[in-house]
């Protein structure tokens, strides 16, 4: 399986985290995949075949062939349709705000084409993408299509940013009203500013960022047992911690932990 990041050029170092690749032959793809929610809009382009998507029910859509997919809140389990191909832009939590075309939170959980979200242009860059013969054009052509669309530096939101640094800093483990606290800001005010901005409240993305590290060390085996592993993240109690696993993996710790998942380890990997 060959998975692969680049780094964004300094002028959007800032928005976006990284490039990703992931090219695999049919013959030996996975099987469905759980992907778990990590805080990051992610723009996706698939060279080979496309991706089944399926909901919690069982019931399926076949994603488009290049999207972008907002903030996830849930597990997303996708199946590849044969050789897989993807190019792909990990967005900074805060990252793709200046690029919307849409309320990012109406996002949530979707696969957003690109022509629905950026009209002609998409369609244009779609073309452009799909018809390159190296990461390094694709990377060219989408860095370009970014900083043309970035009218200002001070699309950033800073008191957003500012709580991302605090959080991430933290592994997740800050309540909303410490963050509101600490950075001198009405709560209801900093609420607002996250769902226009990320997409996700405070809470959700604290949540996410300290399944995130536990995740990590979950898969790199720095743990003793699951109700250390609990403790060491800062959840109350060991009912706390299952029930927060389960909502964002769909999974109890055990049984992730004796699963297959990896495409979601790739993924955790990279950060």
């Amino acid at each position: 399986m060959g998975y692969n990041t680049y780094t964004p050029d300094n002028s959007l170092g800032s928005l976006v985290k990284c490039f990703w690749t992931l090219e695999f032959p049919a013959a030996i793809s996975p099987e469905k995949q759980r992907i778990v929610p990590d805080g990051c809009m992610e723009m996706i382009f698939h060279y080979g075949d496309v991706y089944i998507q399926y909901d919690a029910g069982g019931a399926f859509i076949v994603q488009p062939r290049c999207f972008v997919f907002g903030q996830l809140t849930m597990p997303l389990v996708i199946e590849p349709t044969g050789n897989t191909g993807i190019f792909a832009v990990r967005f900074h939590a805060d990252g793709f705000a200046p690029f919307a075309m849409i309320p990012v939170k109406e996002m949530e959980n979707r696969a957003v084409a690109l022509p629905e979200l950026f009209g002609d242009e998409g369609l244009l860059l779609e073309k452009a993408v799909l018809n390159s013969a190296s990461t390094d054009d694709r990377i060219k052509i989408i860095q370009a299509f970014l900083l043309k669309r970035l009218q200002t530096p001070e699309a950033i939101d800073r008191i957003v940013r500012s709580s991302i640094d605090v959080i991430m800093g933290l592994n997740g483990q800050v309540s909303v009203d410490e963050l509101s606290e600490q950075l001198n800001i009405n709560r209801r005010q900093l609420e607002r500013k996250f769902s226009s901005v990320i997409g996700l409240s405070p809470k959700q993305l604290a949540k996410i960022i300290r399944l995130q590290t536990t995740l990590k060390m979950l898969e790199k085996k720095q743990f003793t047992n699951l109700t250390s592993l609990a403790h060491e993240n800062g959840y109350f109690d060991q009912t706390h911690f299952i029930k927060d696993f389960k909502e964002f993996t769909g999974l109890s710790p055990k049984q992730f932990y004796a699963g297959s998942l990896s495409m979601s380890v790739l993924f955790m990997a990279a950060d």
